[in-house]
């Protein structure tokens, strides 16, 4: 890709980014950075595209989880390890609905950054910046906190790397060993209010008995204590990922290195702007949100550009249409990829076409509105005769109060509870875990009808 360079997307039109009033310091800070290891590494990175790949071809199964926006006040290694979880419960419980792996990446150690819809907010008369993640601002409602700061890339840069130091200890020491996550689960499970996911619960411990008596034990068996856990942040702050571009020597290619696989958003796609130029150079698999306003004609302009050379696994289509509005707008964009013949891995994000504001004044998420857009996902997949490749949740592990439903039914009078997202409201942990098992129960359902169309 001869026309491109990691600085190449400054020529074009930038939107939802920062503007740094002092430039020295910002060239500072990026100077210190591009002098920083990279976060992953591009062996890693292809990986992800391999499985990504399989997913795309229904031979494995995508689950996307994590903070809508990492916070530095919030931070600690019990919620790390939490997030990590409920994950490793969740992509249990999928997998054994699919009966193919589950690919398991966090929206950790990158997720700092947020689009906003105005650049600017007003509160009793007073006008200042919005609020876009810690990584370039503060929250508070002050002309101090909210001016954006370079220096803030640092420290998002450390608290990434820690992230993923923890993350990568987890994933290999023993705590990810699969008869100690479904215990878990079955702590879920024992609960009244969760009676109903028994009966697949209990499956999945006939089948872990099964494998045991059959000599496959954690003790002797790597891959039943060891997984694989990928991280993936949406690409918004070009100079932090511009710094944290490496040239990958084996390939002669360039790798974002501050995260396995990156998204580009529903606000910043513009087949011509500057978040499409970044992402297009690098070797990462890539995301790209797609929501009501997506054209067939931006998708194949933009599929086209993010993936010249139609590798499987390289783009992920993550549709975010909102209950009630992907009858009219998912199978629209298959038949462009149809026309195509793009190779591409569809997922279901069922979070961000579906923001309320509650009675009480929060912004919340009912859960049966995400419930609804994922079987409308799956049944659209199954009518056109395609695949769907995956989930993408907001959620955490912790018992957090901010969107409404599930089995211990949070309800609007709740959400002041614990409500203590920076931007989203998130699935809390049972939330998370029981939409798992209506999620796995969609897989079956889809599996069992295309067994019974292929005899």
């Amino acid at each position: 890709m001869s026309d491109w360079q990691k600085t190449t997307w400054r020529q074009k039109p930038r939107v939802q980014m920062p503007d740094y009033t002092d430039q020295a310091a910002l060239e500072a800070v990026e100077a210190q950075l591009a002098k920083y290891p990279p976060l992953v590494f591009a062996g890693e990175a292809r990986s992800l595209k391999k499985q990504l790949g399989a997913a795309g071809r229904g031979e494995a199964f995508l689950l996307q989880g994590g903070d809508c926006a990492e916070a530095f006040d919030q931070f600690s290694a019990d919620g790390i390890r939490d997030t990590f979880k409920v994950m490793l419960q969740m992509a249990m419980v999928l997998t054994y609905g699919a009966k193919v792996p589950v690919v398991k990446v966090g929206r950790m150690a990158g997720q700092f950054a947020k689009p906003r819809s105005a650049p600017t907010e007003t509160v009793d008369g007073v006008e200042l910046p919005s609020y876009r993640g810690d990584i370039i601002n503060e929250l508070p409602f002050t002309a101090a906190a909210r001016m954006p700061d370079p220096q803030k890339m640092l420290q998002a840069y450390t608290q990434a790397a820690a992230t993923l130091n923890l993350l990568r200890a987890f994933s290999t020491g023993g705590y990810a060993d699969v008869h100690q996550v479904h215990a878990w689960t079955l702590g879920f499970t024992d609960a009244d209010e969760a009676s109903k996911y028994r009966e697949m619960a209990g499956r999945i411990s006939d089948t872990l008995d099964f494998m045991k008596a059959a000599g496959l034990e954690s003790e002797t068996n790597h891959n039943l204590k060891t997984v694989d856990f990928y991280t993936s942040h949406e690409s918004l702050l070009l100079e932090y990922e511009e710094a944290l571009c490496r040239l990958d020597s084996t390939s002669g290619k360039w790798l974002a290195g501050s995260g396995h696989m990156i998204w580009i958003g529903d606000r910043t796609r513009q087949p011509d702007g500057a978040h499409v130029e970044f992402a297009r150079g690098v070797l990462n698999p890539i995301g790209l949100k797609c929501g009501p306003t997506t054209t067939a004609e931006d998708l194949k302009v933009l599929m086209k550009k993010l993936n010249p050379e139609n590798e499987e696994g390289k783009l992920t289509l993550i549709a975010r249409f909102g209950a009630g509005k992907v009858g009219e707008n998912l199978p629209r964009l298959i038949e462009a990829v149809r026309q195509e013949g793009a190779k591409v891995t569809w997922v279901c994000d069922p979070m961000h076409g579906n923001t309320i504001k509650s009675q009480s004044g929060y912004k919340t998420r009912p859960f049966d509105a995400v419930l609804r857009e994922v079987r409308d996902f799956f049944a659209v997949h199954k009518a056109e005769g395609t695949i769907p490749g995956g989930v993408h949740f907001e959620m955490t592990g912790q018992d957090v109060t901010e969107c409404t439903g599930g089995v211990y039914a949070v309800s609007d009078e709740n959400l002041s509870d614990r409500y203590h997202t920076a931007c989203d409201p998130r699935l809390n942990a049972s939330q998370s875990l029981e939409l798992a098992f209506l999620v796995a129960e969609e897989l079956t359902a889809y599996r069992e009808a295309k067994a019974a169309v292929n005899g």
